[in-house]
């Protein structure tokens, strides 16, 4: 008991102290972001043991970021760690003369990146089969179709307005990141979804609602209630896999560049700004790589 409480009332604790203070008065950070701030640097305080914190280097704190790793601390949090730390330390050159920063430069090690699981196309084909016997359960349909016909974003989908859908032309005009406008392709099963709810949708919607999906009160339908009734929908479905807005925008890549092995293609009704991100984003083998690598490459055909 002596040993923590001499613990607590260590300089280092005290400068703690006066940190969460700073965070709390000054920057007026939530009560949540203070905690985190505080634990971090409360890690890197236990890691420095002994040593004086005006005394850390940075093969030092490369050193405690070694040790988290070994513990299993993935690349993200890591990273979490490190810009409290620099914070800390920032804080500490303003109000208490610290004259060195050990953590600048330093880089966390990369995350992994965690790419959403695939729908098979018979998961896929059942998400799409609701029993449209009301006018929401149309409306859900109509947005399960789309996503997956055209691989767009939650956020593209929910900012879509009735003129975005030209069933002439079987396409949707989509505002990505950026700002960036596309026009992607939609199937026919998806116009069909669209056009049985795009007269469900005059019964509901509110004068001066431009939203083309909407709730049941006439207001634009927002994307927690989407991603709220599609784990609905899944469970209801008989889907165990988790199911949301996402999966089905990676289904649809991964569908059609398995169909057609067009990354470039994909690219685009995607909105990459980069090729690689639609690379990683497919999960493409690298037997799918070189077989695209060959067909396009003019250098890379074989001479007869």
């Amino acid at each position: 008991m002596k040993r923590a409480e001499s613990k607590s009332h260590s300089p280092a604790a005290k400068l703690l102290h006066h940190f969460v203070g700073h965070l709390a008065n000054e920057r007026r950070l939530s009560a949540h972001t203070i905690l985190n701030y505080e634990r971090d640097v409360a890690a890197l305080i236990e890691l420095a043991g002994e040593a004086p914190l005006a005394g850390l280097q940075l093969p030092n704190v490369r050193r405690f970021v070694s040790q988290l790793h070994a513990r299993g601390l993935d690349g993200r949090t890591l990273a979490r760690m490190l810009s409290a730390w620099r914070g800390f330390y920032r804080y500490l050159a303003r109000d208490h003369g610290y004259a060195n920063n050990p953590c600048v430069g330093l880089r966390a090690p990369k995350a992994k990146k965690a790419l959403p699981h695939a729908l098979s196309p018979d998961e896929a084909g059942r998400m799409m089969d609701i029993p449209a016997d009301d006018k929401l359960a149309m409306r859900d349909k109509a947005i399960y179709e789309l996503l997956y016909s055209s691989g767009l974003r939650l956020a593209e989908l929910t900012s879509l307005a009735p003129a975005d859908i030209n069933f002439a032309d079987a396409t949707v005009r989509v505002t990505g990141k950026g700002a960036k406008t596309r026009v992607v392709p939609v199937g026919s099963q998806a116009l069909a979804a669209l056009a049985l709810w795009s007269k469900k949708r005059e019964l509901l919607v509110k004068d001066g609602v431009d939203a083309l999906f909407v709730n049941r009160n006439g207001t634009r339908l927002s994307a927690r209630a989407i991603q709220y009734r599609m784990k609905e929908w899944a469970l209801r479905l008989g889907i165990a896999t988790n199911v949301h807005p996402h999966v089905l925008r990676h289904s649809f890549a991964s569908h059609v560049l398995q169909s057609s092995g067009d990354l470039r293609a994909v690219q685009e009704m995607l909105g990459h700004a980069s090729i690689s991100t639609t690379q990683v984003y497919t999960h493409l083998d690298f037997q799918q790589l070189a077989k695209v690598y060959d067909a396009a490459h003019p250098r890379a055909k074989r001479k007869s």
